[in-house]
């Protein structure tokens, strides 16, 4: 029998009450800030990366959160080493009316993914759709957060990033493409929005991450250990970055999670120059991004009204028993977030005390409880 991780909510309520320490999201984001700009930022790159974590912790994307705000790996880690720019000059190295490749300058992933995407949407205004793919870049964090910036604009949104190799090819016994996220934003009307953001793997990684903190076992499905048999401890698949694509195995149709992976690397690796997941120096990654234009197809008026009928009617599909309704892609997210937003950002003991180290090893005071 396949073990089952008891995440309530449909997956996105991760912390237990006892484990939580509820933080307010606007002081979070100032000091994610703060933190950034200690580590020579510019005030508004700072304020961009600090935005793209704390989104994500609002939407319940724990996995891609302030949970990457550490002395020991990924944002503040990398700045810290000199190995990321933290004053990146992103520049167009080639184009077309509504095309780009852009050079991040070997900055932190969070603020070129953000230029990146505001040079699509650029391009989508004069020339109805924009599509830019960027090289010499870093993990970007939530790639939902970087298509739904489209939304205002009337937009269609899409996001991807390739990473070092994390997903082994179906019957490959060698991991060789990353996560490869694939992020789609669609402007609604009167319902939320709806926004679909993916892996190509069965789950992203900081879901492992995740599990190790709350000492949970995970689905044989989603990894292995380093010699390629399945396993339900998160530390050793983790460890191990022996993620399974999307579909688990062959029967389960991994091959559609695989076919995908490889449409990413291609699109963010191969067209930008960065390279292919197994390919990629260690902790680089390339992106790519798109933009159209809903008024170059239709009055926007129409589409978000006809994108409305639709949301609907799939919200109102009778549920499967023991469930009590059917979702939208983005719907549950949406939700979290006015509910954290209100209530604060339950952060796990383990990541606060990251914080706190933080807060004492750069000197930037941590003062970001939400008062009770």
């Amino acid at each position: 029998m396949t073990t089952r991780i008891p995440f309530a909510r449909a997956g996105y309520q991760r912390v237990r009450d006892e484990d939580a320490v509820l933080v307010n999201w606007e002081k979070l984001a100032a000091f994610c800030a703060t933190v950034f700009m200690k580590l020579n930022m510019p005030q508004e790159d700072a304020r961009i990366a600090a935005d793209v974590l704390v989104q994500s912790d609002l939407r319940g994307v724990d996995s891609h959160g302030v949970a990457h705000m550490n002395l020991k790996s990924f944002y503040v880690a990398s700045l810290l080493s000199g190995s990321v720019n933290p004053r990146p000059h992103t520049r167009v190295e080639h184009e077309s009316p509504s095309t780009a490749l852009l050079n991040g300058d070997n900055g932190l992933g969070l603020v070129v993914g953000h230029h990146g995407m505001n040079e699509a949407i650029r391009r989508a205004h004069n020339a109805g759709t924009g599509w830019v793919a960027v090289h010499n870049s870093h993990h970007y964090g939530m790639a939902a957060y970087f298509a739904m910036m489209a939304l205002e604009h009337d937009m269609i949104g899409i996001s991807m990033t390739n990473a070092g190799p994390q997903m082994v090819p179906t019957f490959g016994a060698k991991p060789m493409l990353g996560t490869n996220p694939i992020a789609v934003a669609i402007p609604a009307g009167h319902e939320p929005h709806f926004v679909l953001d993916m892996a190509t793997t069965v789950t992203a990684g900081g879901k492992f991450e995740i599990a190790s903190r709350l000492g949970l076992p995970i689905p044989t499905e989603w990894g292995a250990d380093a010699n390629g048999f399945p396993t339900t401890d998160p530390k050793v698949a983790n460890s191990a970055r022996f993620y399974y694509p999307l579909g688990g195995t062959r029967e389960g149709s991994s091959h559609k999670g695989y076919g995908l992976g490889v449409v990413v690397d291609v699109l963010t690796g191969i067209l930008s120059g960065a390279g292919a997941s197994f390919l990629l120096p260690r902790g680089y990654s390339g992106h790519f991004f798109g933009a159209m234009r809903v008024d170059g197809f239709c009055t926007v008026g129409d589409f978000k009204s006809r994108m409305d009928e639709m949301l609907r009617g799939l919200k109102q599909t009778p549920p499967a028993p023991g469930h009590d309704r059917v979702y939208v892609a983005g719907e549950i997210e949406y939700e979290m977030k006015q509910e954290r937003m209100a209530k604060g950002i339950p952060l796990h003991k383990v990541v606060m005390q990251q914080l706190l180290d933080i807060s004492k090893e750069l000197g930037v005071p941590c003062d970001i409880e939400a008062r009770r």
